[in-house]
């Protein structure tokens, strides 16, 4: 494991941010952490960084243990936070060329990094611009590069597509499931967008009131579903409101005069159908009902 914590705790006066966290991140994956405010992820993100000491139980990083190894950590960890800064006067290169000063990288490596991480990331052509004249989606993508010209063995990201546009936001994405593919990075991804943990993390952990309260695969915690959703056509005031009647219907939504979308139990299929002919409409689709990780999530917090 590249990073093993066990039984975290962490009180900040007499709040307990941390209460009992086991978290277990494996070499090469992207692991969601995910959780509301107050979850303990930043917490935990700080512990993993050697910014913040436990109260009490174990972490190791890469083989190291933060509380007594920070330096040790920094050294094989990259961090992009939720707000990124540079020097707004210097231009991408030069900001990249400060990271790698401070970081004891001789300059003949760093300028080999420098113009990688620069290529990789998609900002070679504008690397001489100063940063203040850079989008908030130009910014995300110079604080990913400053993460690579580290070569790190893990990455964490605090809500890297935080403020970019849609078609932005798949671009970092796509980059980030690079840097596993193609540099081997392990990555931590902390996000609140839930569909886009879905689409890239290998594994997820959602953290509540500072424990881990579900964690897996994104197919473990989804699963097969509940049920199906089914299209009725030619459907009728009378027959929307028979079917929002059953006990076994979950929704029955009208998309459009005349048609609805039913979400149904596993075992309700024959009843629908009677029902619906008995009404004269016809179903037009059935499929399962695959559940959304934001439906788990949001059952998490529910309970």
């Amino acid at each position: 494991m590249i990073v093993e914590a066990k039984g975290l705790r962490k009180r900040y006066n007499h709040v307990w941010a941390l209460d009992g966290l086991d978290l277990a991140v494996q070499e090469g994956e992207i692991y969601g952490l995910l959780g509301p405010n107050g979850s303990g992820k930043t917490t935990t993100i700080l512990i993993l960084l050697g910014l913040t000491e436990p109260t009490a139980g174990t972490v190791r990083v890469c083989g190291y243990n933060p509380v007594r190894e920070p330096l040790a950590v920094k050294r094989v960890v990259g961090y992009l936070s939720e707000k990124v800064g540079f020097y707004e006067e210097l231009s991408a290169r030069e900001n990249l060329q400060l990271i790698t000063r401070l970081n004891g990288i001789p300059d003949r490596e760093a300028k080999k990094r420098i113009e990688e991480a620069l290529e990789h990331v998609g900002l070679a052509d504008v690397a001489g611009r100063p940063v203040a004249t850079f989008s908030h989606g130009m910014r995300q993508r110079l604080g990913i590069a400053d993460v690579l010209v580290k070569k790190p063995r893990l990455a964490i990201l605090d809500e890297p597509t935080s403020g970019i546009d849609p078609e932005g936001a798949v671009q970092i994405l796509d980059l980030i499931k690079r840097l596993r593919d193609e540099a081997g990075m392990t990555i931590i991804l902390s996000s609140h967008l839930l569909y886009q943990v879905q689409r890239i993390c290998d594994r997820v952990g959602i953290l509540q009131r500072g424990r881990m309260v579900a964690e897996g695969t994104v197919a473990e915690l989804v699963g097969a579903g509940e049920g199906y959703w089914a299209k009725v056509e030619g459907a009728t005031p009378a027959l929307r409101a028979r079917l929002e009647g059953e006990d076994w219907t979950f929704a029955v939504e009208e998309l459009a005069p005349g048609l609805l979308q039913v979400a149904l139990e596993e075992n309700a299929r024959a009843a629908l159908f009677r029902i619906v002919a008995e009404e004269g409409a016809v179903i037009s689709e059935l499929r399962p009902r695959v559940r959304t990780l934001e439906e788990i999530y949001l059952r998490y917090f529910q309970e």
